[in-house]
């Protein structure tokens, strides 16, 4: 008996769990690096605050007691996420980044980092491989002269080119990763580091244009959108357009472009939607605090409708595993399945009538970024604050958001159903990761199974279960 609950204890630390982000593996984590985390947000912010961890086991762990331990953790992940102090802590990011350079072995020395703009160019910067997506974004402003002030209009974002030049944005870097790291980690020069505006009301061009390092970024972003149609323009507009840029008049052509039809908006791959019908292909947009759907319909019509942010009650990102067709690569690492994301959001199509709208595609954590920091500028101006302030706050770190983060509500709707399924509550953070269980013994590989739907998921197995 002794002899096993020794054994069965060792195993229980050396219990490891993989963090995803988007289908891509983001560090290795024991039980008991969690359980110290747990012990050190409690010392931090006290016992009240913090949600209760899952206890050690005694005896073995049959197959029963592994579930209700992964759906413990999970829950404990969940919750201190959605928590505005605890899940914004510097103290739970630094946990997230140190365990992801210690994954991916990547020692703390000096490198160079290329980080891209909107007209093709580079930006090489020396940085650290531990620097955090904040000095990485600190050492590109300095490097290109941006003024302090108007570094929070800007922010990185994990991009994917392909050989034809179509853009795909991945996600916008947070601050519980390390660029260098999540770069260099996935192995691929398809992927880049992307300087973009962080904002989504034009009317904070004019911050942005007064100076001229601003003036220049924006105008580079202007050019590049229409360029890639992101911004339709037409022949009388083009012409326009062309005899402005040929006169180098970069403050004119940003103002003609503001006027164009989604001057602003981030343009996302194909992929499926159940609006109006379960199946249909559809191009999403996102821009003036909406959601813009260009739908193919089984007939082969083609129909555009937009979804505003200030109508969706709430929406949730979850993640689902199914199989590896044809031999394609995994994102997962996983030579067994592939991660499929989904966004979903509740939407007042009239008064009193709520639907569920889905959106199947590996931008959905992209999309529920874009979401989110559309309602933190919509409750700014709300509440007669500075956008400027705001985004100064968020650089520096000292930024939390208010409800918004947990629930996305409309006005008129601010009561739930009881009897309607439980709303996962989001977060521009962590959106959709997944846990999945693996072994000392065995951590090259992943374990398959259903995730939860939410911001985490874990799959926990010990040793003695694999």
């Amino acid at each position: 008996m002794d002899i096993q609950r020794d054994r069965t204890e060792e195993e229980e630390e050396k219990s490891a769990y993989n963090i995803h982000v988007n289908g891509v593996l983001h560090c290795r984590v024991r039980y008991s690096q969690l359980l110290s985390l747990h012990e050190q947000i409690k010392k931090e912010y006290g016992s009240n605050v913090v949600p209760a961890f899952p206890p050690k086991k005694i005896f073995t762990l049959t197959p029963a007691e592994v579930e209700q331990r992964r759906e413990q953790l999970e829950k404990y992940m969940q919750a201190v996420r959605q928590d505005p102090l605890l899940g914004s802590s510097e103290l739970f990011n630094c946990f997230l980044r140190k365990a992801q350079q210690e994954t991916q072995q990547i020692p703390t020395e000096e490198a160079a980092l290329d980080i891209c703009l909107s007209n093709g160019q580079k930006v090489t910067v020396n940085i650290l491989t531990s620097d955090q997506t904040e000095d990485v974004l600190d050492a590109v402003a300095t490097k290109l002269d941006v003024p302090e002030d108007l570094v929070g209009y800007f922010s990185l974002f994990l991009v994917r080119e392909s050989v034809d030049g179509g853009l795909t944005f991945v996600r916008k870097l947070q601050e519980f990763e390390l660029p260098y790291v999540s770069i260099t980690s996935l192995q691929n020069s398809e992927f880049h580091i992307l300087l973009r505006k962080s904002y989504w009301d034009m009317a904070y061009d004019g911050d942005v244009m007064d100076n001229r390092i601003g003036l220049n970024l924006l105008y580079a972003q202007t050019v590049a959108d229409i360029e890639r149609g992101w911004i339709l323009v037409n022949k009388e507009q083009h012409k326009q357009l062309k005899s402005l840029q040929e006169k180098g008049s970069k403050k004119e052509f940003i103002h003609l472009g503001q006027t164009l039809k989604y001057y602003g908006y981030i343009k996302f791959d194909p992929c499926v939607t159940d609006f109006p019908e379960k199946g249909c292909q559809v191009i999403v947009s996102a821009g003036n605090n909406e959601l813009n759907f260009h739908v193919k319909l089984p007939n082969d019509q083609m129909k555009e409708g937009s979804f505003k942010v200030t109508r969706m009650r709430c929406w949730r990102v979850t993640s689902s595993q199914v199989p590896v067709s044809n031999g394609t690569t995994n994102p997962c690492n996983s030579a067994k399945c592939d991660v499929k994301l989904e966004l979903a959001f509740e939407y007042l199509m009239s008064k009193d009538r709520l639907q569920w709208v889905t959106i199947t595609s590996q931008q959905a954590i992209m999309m529920s970024i874009c979401l989110q920091s559309m309602v933190d500028e919509l409750m700014v101006k709300k509440s007669g604050g500075s956008i400027k302030k705001m985004l100064k706050k968020r650089h520096n770190g000292t930024y939390h958001r208010s409800d918004s983060q947990q629930t996305v509500k409309s006005p008129p709707l601010d009561t739930q159903d009881p009897n309607r399924e439980q709303i996962v509550k989001l977060s521009t953070k962590l959106s959709s990761v997944s846990l999945r269980g693996i072994s000392a013994s065995n951590s090259s590989n992943d374990i398959s199974g259903n995730d939860f739907h939410g911001n985490y998921a874990f799959e926990g197995i010990g040793d003695d279960d694999l």
